[in-house]
């Protein structure tokens, strides 16, 4: 793959995805977009794979959206569409896929860092872990699909605290609310994460890929209306001038 993101075939059915910007810590830009999404469609379509280890290079795992490029980001409506978009591509690839997504996190993982942890089947931090939803802070607005999937993992309350708040939170409570499986000392994290995608890879496959599909549509067009929600008011986010303010203030 491309620079942004690396991908290496594992053996023993586990492709490896790493989000490969670690000077920005991971942050997302429209290249590691591309990049992400063009290396979880060749996963999902290998024959060898059965599940997917997503990590990050570096000490975080994803910071979100890139902060330094949010003003070409927010150009006009159509290009900013087209943008956020491809961000809710990622989540379509990682939940409507095939394969099972195993989130190796570590460090930050906040905004669509932090969508993305949500969007894996099952997810393994590292202690030190920190967490936390910016959006709306910024005058943005969260996407991935977590105002549909979130309260159902944590329950409604506590979503509209995460989302609306914006409060950081540690990797132990992470496993207390049932957003990740387990923590584990840094060393442990990626042993810990191959470990079960093997376990996984080794099931069969087709059984696997039904329950995912089921269980990410379980709510009929839940997940798909939400994300089309999102879009939309992510593209106003970005477009209004006073999001613009707050995140020069916030860089």
């Amino acid at each position: 793959m491309t620079r942004t993101v690396l991908s290496e075939y594992l053996g023993d059915g586990v492709q490896q995805i790493s989000l490969n910007r670690p000077h920005r810590l991971n942050a997302i830009v429209p290249e590691l977009l591309e990049d992400l999404i063009a290396a979880l469609d060749a996963a999902n379509e290998d024959a060898r794979v059965g599940a997917i280890v997503l990590t990050g290079e570096g000490r975080a795992f994803c910071a979100g959206d890139d902060l330094k490029e949010f003003s070409s980001q927010a150009g006009n409506e159509a290009e900013t569409t087209a943008y956020i978009e491809r961000i809710q591509d990622v989540t379509r690839s990682m939940m409507f896929g095939d394969r099972p997504v195993i989130g190796a996190i570590r460090g930050w993982a906040c905004g669509g860092g932090l969508e993305w942890v949500i969007n894996c089947d099952f997810a393994i931090a590292a202690e030190g872990t920190r967490f936390f939803f910016p959006e709306i802070a910024l005058g943005v607005f969260v996407t991935g699909g977590v105002t549909d999937i979130l309260p159902r993992l944590v329950g409604l309350q506590r979503a509209r605290e995460m989302i609306m708040l914006g409060d950081k939170f540690d990797a132990t409570q992470a496993k207390c609310w049932g957003l990740i499986r387990d923590v584990v000392p840094d060393e442990q994290l990626l042993p810990s994460a191959r470990d079960l995608a093997r376990r996984i890879a080794a099931l069969p496959r087709e059984r696997v890929r039904d329950l995912r599909h089921i269980l990410a549509r379980r709510t009929g067009a839940g997940l798909d209306a939400a994300m089309a929600q999102e879009t939309q008011a992510t593209v106003k986010g970005f477009l209004d001038p006073d999001s613009a303010k707050r995140v020069a203030q916030f860089r």
